[in-house]
């Protein structure tokens, strides 16, 4: 009986072996947990954009968009210009295509009035904008594209001297209401520049005529310079 009461509980025992009860028993600790570190991956640093100066003092050569009129200007208003030879830096390095478009400001306007007083617009120029759409701020100023010789010709050309230290304005007094540059002088007047003096001196003394208004008309080409210098990248051609 004791023999046959062993044989069973033997076989019990090789039971739960089998199926591995004794080795759940058996084991008293935990596996330990390994901790793998993580590596973060740092993203490529991005390719830095060489910069190119164009200095404080370049001219552009540039062509209006817009017809402006000392008659209906107002201060604040806005208007276009597109560069019609490409602006390089500093380096010779072209940074500005032909076709990029220069928004100018009105700073301010003088109507025409009796007494022969022509009209005045003060502007300044605010930014660029490439063809690629990129807008760049920018500080600029109305000047001559001739240092030679004053003209408001048939190429509708608006040019004058460089006068220093005098802020250049459009004035009244091109051909057929046309707007050629002056140098504003004291007291708010203004002064046609060279030869223009003579031409416009007949009405200027006529006390009870009407000056005429300055209009820059689409097409007339004039000077925008720097004042301060700005820093662009080199342009290139988008690929389509």
């Amino acid at each position: 009986m004791k023999k046959t009461n062993l044989k069973i509980l033997t076989g019990i025992l090789a039971l739960l072996m089998t199926l591995g009860v004794g080795d759940a028993f058996s084991q008293t600790k935990k596996k330990p947990t390994i901790r793998r570190k993580t590596t973060t991956v740092k993203p490529a640093p991005k390719p830095q954009v060489k910069l190119y100066t164009v200095a404080s003092g370049t001219v552009f050569r540039v062509r209006m968009n817009d017809l402006l009129s000392s008659k209906t200007a107002k201060v604040g208003d806005t208007f276009r210009t597109t560069l019609t030879e490409p602006a390089y830096s500093s380096t010779g390095v072209v940074v500005m295509p032909v076709g990029t478009l220069i928004t100018g400001k009105v700073d301010s306007v003088v109507p025409a009035k009796k007494g022969g007083n022509p009209g005045q617009i003060a502007v300044s120029f605010i930014s660029v904008k490439l063809p690629d759409g990129l807008t760049r701020a920018i500080n600029g100023s109305l000047t001559e594209l001739n240092t030679k010789q004053a003209k408001s010709d048939n190429e509708s050309v608006a040019s004058g001297d460089k006068m220093k230290n005098r802020k250049i304005i459009f004035i009244g007094g091109g051909g057929a209401g046309g707007a050629v540059l002056g140098a504003a002088i004291g007291g708010g007047k203004g002064a046609l520049i060279g030869g223009l003096i003579g031409a416009g001196a007949g009405y200027l003394g006529e006390k009870f005529t009407k000056g005429e208004e300055a209009q820059v008309k689409a097409g007339t080409e004039f000077g925008v310079v720097l004042n301060q210098a700005i820093s662009m990248k080199k342009w290139t051609e988008p690929v389509d």
